[in-house]
């Protein structure tokens, strides 16, 4: 039972907890800028390369063959347009990432420039200012 007790403290931690949320967000926001990539900007900067299709581009290695018995053995080939895609896709994450925290910090800069006011002071306080200042007229 003190293995399951140890093991649920330490899966309740906050830092646990920010880093499960982080992973399920990242994922979903991967997936939104992986459509955005191949759904949005490549169709039009396909377009404008003479209608290439990035996701079909590859270098064949080997073409499609018919084995022994008949059955086709599929080609060999290098698709280096899914790996344009994928190049692409992590370069707008990196942007969004950095802006996110490069927001973040100057966020984090102005409250830290911002000056705190002075603490009301206390009861205990205002009263043994006065008494200093009745010491000092004595």
């Amino acid at each position: 039972m003190g293995l399951w007790k140890e093991f649920k403290t330490f899966a309740m931690r906050g830092n646990v907890m920010d880093m499960a949320i982080g992973i399920i967000i990242g994922g979903a926001f991967g997936k939104i800028i992986a459509s955005l990539v191949n759904d949005v900007l490549m169709p039009p900067i396909g377009m404008l390369l003479g209608n290439m299709d990035f996701s079909n581009m590859s270098i064949v290695l080997k073409k499609e063959t018919l084995d022994a018995a008949g059955s086709t053995v599929p080609a060999v080939t290098i698709g280096y347009g899914m790996f344009i895609n994928t190049l692409i896709n992590f370069i707008i994450i990196a942007l969004a990432i950095f802006a996110v925290v490069k927001m973040m910090n100057l966020a984090k800069k102005k409250e830290e420039a911002a000056p705190a006011a002075p603490p009301a002071p206390t009861k205990e306080e205002t009263l043994l200012a006065e008494i200093r200042d009745i010491l000092k007229t004595k």
